[in-house]
């Protein structure tokens, strides 16, 4: 089912909402100089703030992954001592989620969420510049605790109590601010979204009209703010243990390790979804683009977004099914965690049937959406094995489940994030992405993604335990295979590096509708994109049901 609104009639519309004369008054307003990036409002130099961020956390979590994966080479202790070890691990963990997907994806709706629903800017402006500057000071603060007595942060990325309380370096004091702040950031920025999706579409646009990139976002936001303070308590629980003798995390004290785990994975599991959602969205833009037919079934494609969403705070304990849970309480967990998968089967199909007989081509930005659906999809039937709640005694802890969530957040989160790029990459900067690079960037991605989580499974089935910096010699072959795969896919962003910065530098012109099958508008804006767009919103009453 395609939108009631035909999207071809959006591009209709002249080119000349997108700025002009209307645009120059607020040239003389807009800062310049040292400070525009500093004091900048604009929802696009804002959501390249948030890319370039983004893109520098993905290096630096990538280096200390590189550094994980090069003490298990071989087994033996290598490189680094098991301390440090364990701070690489939770570092790259921290910095991957909360400062390279989750920013990627808040760049990327402040620069396309105002261009697809014919919006001049972001509802809230400034809070939107707030929101971007609490990120750089937080992480900061994050890698600060690195060169802090005792190191950084070393009880692993999800942070279990009494490890993170009791025995924690004293940095854990300022782990906890910068993850209050980046939480603060998040928050902000949702409700940015929300207020700019309900109030300034444009006229004519229903929410049945939207592209669904801008709905999973409108999704997500509400996500956001639902689970962000769940985080925020529990930080604050922490803290509260740490320095001022209080035991809701101590059992010698009358409180329950157990309760952590309930609080940390109800925000925890709904933030997997937090970082998935959009990438949904991604892709329901970019196939229907390059099949060049209408997204198949998008109603049913919003409710099933909206489906996840709700069930995804249903599930949380399936992360705990080792903890000792009644019996009852498994068998809920298991089936809703079971039930989850509908929905996502139903963005799956809809996506096969949207290229069922399409004029199909292989641009880069298709050739990632392709990857995502395939190898997002392996990470899921992982995650129905990890549901079934006696299989889980076998792979808890285990390298299985390393391998489950980074082909959900790798060739998911992070490849979408690559396919959008290299979709609107012509809007952002007026010129195609260099393709003969793109293509070896796409192969030397999948390959080793593939040669490095794969094995993962093998080794974790086998029993090898996650977060450890030695092991038993028969997971000596896995890891070697996990190394490389690692080395080959972390060098190869270099090229994804180096093709953003050819793109910005120059290249071949792109016109306003850069791809052919491209239906949405943000493609009736010339390219590249007007620092100042729609100062007189497209009037989208006139295309008729």
């Amino acid at each position: 089912m395609a939108p009631k609104h035909p999207p071809k009639a959006r591009l209709e519309h002249s080119e000349n909402v997108a700025g002009g004369a209307a645009a120059d008054v607020h040239e003389a307003h807009h800062p310049s100089g040292p400070l525009r990036w500093l004091l900048t409002t604009n929802h696009k130099e804002i959501g390249t703030l948030y890319l370039v961020f983004s893109l520098t956390m993905f290096l630096i979590g990538g280096v200390m992954a590189l550094v994980v994966r090069l003490e298990l080479f071989q087994p033996g202790l290598q490189l680094v001592r098991p301390e440090f070890f364990n701070q690489m691990t939770t570092m790259h963990g921290l910095i991957m989620v909360f400062g390279a997907v989750m920013p990627g994806f808040v760049g990327l709706a402040n620069w396309m969420v105002p261009l697809q629903i014919g919006a001049p800017d972001m509802a809230l402006p400034r809070l939107n510049n707030f929101s971007f500057w609490l990120l750089p000071v937080a992480f900061l603060l994050l890698l600060s605790t690195l060169l802090m007595p005792g190191g950084g942060p070393n009880f692993g990325w999800t942070f279990y109590a009494p490890l993170s309380t009791t025995y924690s370096p004293p940095s854990t004091t300022f782990f906890i601010l910068s993850l209050h702040m980046a939480g603060i950031s998040s928050i902000l920025g949702a409700i940015n979204i929300i207020a700019t999706i309900l109030n300034l579409r444009a006229p004519g646009m229903r929410l049945m009209d939207m592209t669904l990139f801008v709905w999973t976002w409108l999704i997500t936001a509400f996500l956001l703010i639902a689970v962000m303070p769940v985080l925020a308590g529990v930080i604050t629980m922490m803290l509260l243990d740490i320095n001022f003798g209080t035991s809701f995390f101590n059992a010698a004290g009358g409180g329950d390790p157990v309760l952590f785990q309930h609080l940390f994975w109800f925000f925890g599991h709904p933030e997997v979804y937090i970082m998935i959602l959009p990438a949904f969205g991604i892709i329901s833009v970019i196939v229907p683009t390059f099949a060049r037919k209408p997204l198949f079934g998008y109603a049913s494609m919003v409710y099933a977004t909206a489906s996840i969403a709700i069930l995804s705070f249903l599930v949380w304990a399936h992360h705990m099914f080792s903890v000792g849970l009644p019996l009852i309480a498994e068998l809920f967990f298991m089936y809703t965690t079971m039930l989850i998968a509908v929905p996502t089967g139903v963005k799956v199909f809809n996506w096969i049937t949207t290229l069922f007989r399409g004029s199909i081509t292989f641009e880069t930005p298709m050739l990632f959406a392709l990857a995502f659906i395939v190898l997002f999809t392996i990470g899921g039937f992982s995650g129905l094995m990890l549901a079934i709640a006696p299989a889980d005694f076998q792979y808890h802890d285990t390298y299985f489940v390393v391998a489950h969530f980074h082909y959900v957040l790798v060739p998911g989160a992070v490849f979408s994030i690559m396919a959008a790029v290299y979709y609107w990459l012509p809007k952002w900067t007026g010129h195609y992405p260099d393709e003969r690079i793109g293509r070896w960037h796409f192969w030397l991605s999948v390959i080793g993604v593939n040669l490095l989580f794969f094995p993962m499974h093998f080794a974790g089935l086998a029993g090898m335990p996650r977060r450890i910096p030695d092991y038993a010699l028969q997971f000596a072959d896995f890891n070697m295979a996990s190394s490389i795969g690692g080395f080959l896919f972390g060098l190869s962003q270099l090229l994804f590096v180096w093709v953003v910065i050819k793109c910005v530098r120059g290249g071949v012109p792109a016109p306003a509708k850069a791809w052919d099958g491209a239906t949405d508008l943000e493609w009736s804006v010339p390219s590249p994109a007007p620092l100042h767009t729609f100062e007189t919103p497209p009037d989208l009453r006139r295309v008729t049901s």
